[in-house]
């Protein structure tokens, strides 16, 4: 019995069954022995930053030497030589009170999975169009290893683009409850990223110290003026869950106000035309970063505001401001899973020379979530960065088995090997 049983634990079908129950069975007693505090406040802080200047003409100063190692980790569009000019802002005819497009019904195997909710809310927003599989279709492809805590929206769109055709995905940044509503208006579902407080006995909260704070993605189909509240299929809490105005835009603030938008390409110039300014990727960027700018200005204490300040001003690779930015961000106090979903500080902390702040944000987001791959990526570049290339190729060697295929890992082993 005892053989037949570890037989059978070592097929894919029960090991996948398995493996999630150990690694939260393991975490809660790791979080139990050794709680995991605030993140820690920067080394390097100084007194506290006005915003910089939003400035359309130039991009960032060359990194400091120290500095120089291209590290790819965060998906960005080309910068392209010349800046766009931004367009005037267009004007578009009043919107309706209400508008409430027609979801897929929610079926029994639609709740989110384990650390499945990218997946399970892509398949919704998907199944929108037609699209007939389910979240295990999206997770095999690109959330593999089921202990994977984090799917991004690079992740997803870039599956839509590749695995559903002819439907086609984008994401853009900066968004805002009015284009929200304006494109549910026109037919256009929204999918969005969002801040979520987990009840206190949910799997995977680890004790009395855990803030209880992880992202999660909301499918919104509907909106209400009338009562002030967004109609959202949400995976977690059921479909035609509501969620006020208020709420949702607060929640959104903390992922960057990031949007998926899926749809078919005849329509395409009509998504075009409502965007506006916002279609064009770097233009969009733009408008992030003035979003940003401007709530710094008018909610200092807000560390998001400040996070994501430093994440567009990484867009265009301004890195040694970002990374004041993300600085700013650390002393107000942010989530314990932020560095589990967003990776900017890696990057400007990188490029900036500020190794010792990689390291410890680095070794932090490992304490929080073992098997980040983005984690043991930057934590592997710090390493690098501090001499030892055979420690740094061990964490990158880590990432990769975390994220099988992963090529910003695949990518630093190469390097290392070759310098």
């Amino acid at each position: 019995m005892v053989i037949a049983g570890a037989a059978l634990s070592r097929t894919p079908a029960v090991r996948n069954r398995l493996d999630w129950r150990i690694d939260l069975a393991l975490t809660q007693l790791r979080f139990k022995l050794d709680p995991v505090g605030a993140l820690p406040t920067p080394q390097t802080s100084g007194l506290p930053l006005p915003p910089p200047q939003v400035n359309t003409t130039s991009i960032s100063p060359t990194p400091p030497a120290t500095a120089s190692v291209a590290a790819p980790g965060l998906t960005q569009a080309p910068l392209p030589t010349a800046t766009p000019t931004l367009e005037p802002t267009p004007t578009f005819p009043p919107l309706p009170a209400k508008a409430i497009l027609t979801p897929p019904p929610m079926r029994a195997g639609d709740a989110q999975d384990w650390n499945n909710c990218g997946p399970a809310t892509l398949a919704l927003n998907l199944r929108f169009y037609g699209w007939g599989g389910d979240q295990y279709t999206i997770s095999d492809v690109i959330k593999p290893i089921r202990a994977d805590r984090n799917v991004n929206v690079e992740d997803m769109t870039a599956y839509v683009n590749e695995e559903a055709a002819p439907l086609r995905a984008l994401f853009r940044v900066g968004g805002s409850l009015e284009q929200v509503k304006r494109l549910l208006a026109n037919g256009f579902p929204v999918m969005i990223e969002v801040g979520f407080v987990l009840p206190a006995d949910a799997q995977g909260i680890t004790g009395p110290s855990d803030d209880r704070w992880t992202g999660h993605y909301l499918f919104v189909t509907g909106y209400d003026d009338d009562r002030q509240l967004f109609i959202v299929q949400d995976v977690y809490e059921g479909g035609n869950h509501v969620v006020t105005y208020q709420d949702a835009d607060k929640r959104w603030q903390a992922f960057n106000r990031v949007y998926i938008l899926i749809y078919q390409p005849e329509r395409e110039a009509e998504l075009q035309s409502l965007l506006a300014s916002d279609w064009d990727a770097r233009s969009n960027r733009q408008n992030a970063l003035k979003q940003a700018q401007a709530e710094t200005r008018t909610e200092p204490r807000n560390a998001f505001a400040w996070f994501n300040l430093g994440t567009n001003l990484v867009y265009f690779e301004r890195y040694a401001e970002a990374a004041e930015a993300y600085n700013q961000a650390r002393q107000i106090g942010l989530p314990q899973r932020m560095l589990r979903y967003q990776f900017g500080p890696f990057l400007a902390y990188f490029h900036a020379g500020m190794f010792e702040e990689l390291n410890t944000i680095a070794d932090y987001a490992l304490e929080v979530t073992p098997n980040s791959e983005e984690g043991l990526l930057w934590k592997g570049w710090a390493l690098y960065r501090q001499g030892l290339s055979q420690e740094a190729l061990q964490s990158f060697q880590k990432a990769l088995e975390a994220r099988p295929g992963y090529g910003d890992a695949s990518y630093a082993i190469q390097f290392v090997l070759e310098n």
